[in-house]
């Protein structure tokens, strides 16, 4: 599935089961990859701002791997 990263901002996170996640705020690239990494519910400067980051970026992003489909929402897989 080859999108250009930028599509991704805004979109709607839905599970399969079609529960909603949220919106895609940010984007963690895997530079060595090439790939994406996480999708971010909140922007990253305001999750690196908090004394507990790595808890928020947790509890505040969904890894790509999950992602099933891009189109005007992006639907992912149950799990972590």
């Amino acid at each position: 599935m080859a999108i250009l990263v930028s599509e991704l901002y805004g979109k709607q996170i839905i599970t399969n089961t079609g529960q909603r996640i949220g919106m895609v705020e940010d984007v963690i690239l895997d530079f060595e990859g090439g790939t994406v990494a996480n999708l971010l519910l909140k922007k990253i400067e305001e999750l690196t701002r908090a004394q507990n980051t790595g808890a928020l970026l947790s509890k505040n992003s969904v890894k790509y791997d999950r992602v099933k489909s891009v189109s005007e929402t992006i639907i992912v897989g149950s799990g972590k």
